[in-house]
């Protein structure tokens, strides 16, 4: 595999000299951007794997271009916060942000949390099975083409971080899986004991199974243990 290209996109000039530098030195290709629209212009000229996006920003916020980045594309997105900015951070997740660290961060962090998105977002199908569709409730999750479709043959949109989670529960249906669990499995990263922010993108991914018309919801809370799948799961 070639360098995985990122655009960082921090308004701060040093800062983004001294991470792209880091970064460089760790095997990626670094373009620098300082707001929305040098960060436009990256990406209709050129092919960009991931993108490192500071929120706080001038002009269109960090948000902003979250969402609008969102909307156009499934580019993987790992967002930057100033350290107790809680409420942006679950709004970029919400949003369809891959994932998130706090300012002033560890480049060595940085680039440790960027390649677990890179590879969950452009890992293969496990080899272990010759299947590659999960079948449920007249939906289908395609790991072949990472898509999930739903019962009327509509593509719902999901971000890396959202299809992992399909993943993970579609590999374990009708049982309870821990936060700690989907932390570790589809983010890829260690659980804090106080990272909430699965609850936020398990959320997200349930909004987005109910919005089939007649669907039910198909993701149980249970109360103190974590979450259940609860449909019937086959493989084809």
């Amino acid at each position: 595999m070639s360098e995985p290209h990122i655009l960082l996109v921090d308004d701060d000039h040093e800062i983004r000299q001294l991470t792209s530098k880091f970064l460089r030195q760790s095997g990626f290709k670094v373009t620098g951007a300082r707001d929305g629209r040098e960060m436009r212009e990256v990406l209709a000229n050129t092919d960009v794997d991931l993108v490192v996006l500071d929120l706080m920003l001038p002009g269109t916020s960090g948000l902003d271009l979250c969402r609008e980045l969102r909307a156009a594309s499934s580019i993987p997105i790992v967002i930057l916060t100033a350290r107790g900015e809680e409420t942006d951070r679950i709004v970029g997740l919400e949003l369809g942000a891959d994932d998130y660290l706090g300012k002033p961060c560890s480049s060595r962090e940085l680039a440790a949390r960027i390649r677990a998105v890179l590879r969950r977002t452009m890992a293969e199908p496990a080899r272990d099975h010759d299947k590659w569709m999960f079948c449920f409730d007249g939906w289908t999750l395609d790991t072949r083409r990472r898509e999930l479709v739903d019962n009327r043959g509509v593509v719902i949109d999901l971000s890396s971080s959202e299809y992992d989670l399909m993943v993970s529960f579609c590999e374990a249906p009708q049982r309870v899986l821990t936060r700690e669990h989907l932390l570790d499995t589809a983010r890829n990263r260690v659980s804090t004991g106080y990272d909430r922010s699965i609850d936020v993108q398990v959320s997200r991914l349930r909004s987005k199974l109910m919005s089939c018309p007649g669907s039910e919801d198909m993701i149980k809370t249970v109360r103190g243990a974590g979450y259940l799948f609860s449909p019937k799961v086959t493989r084809a």
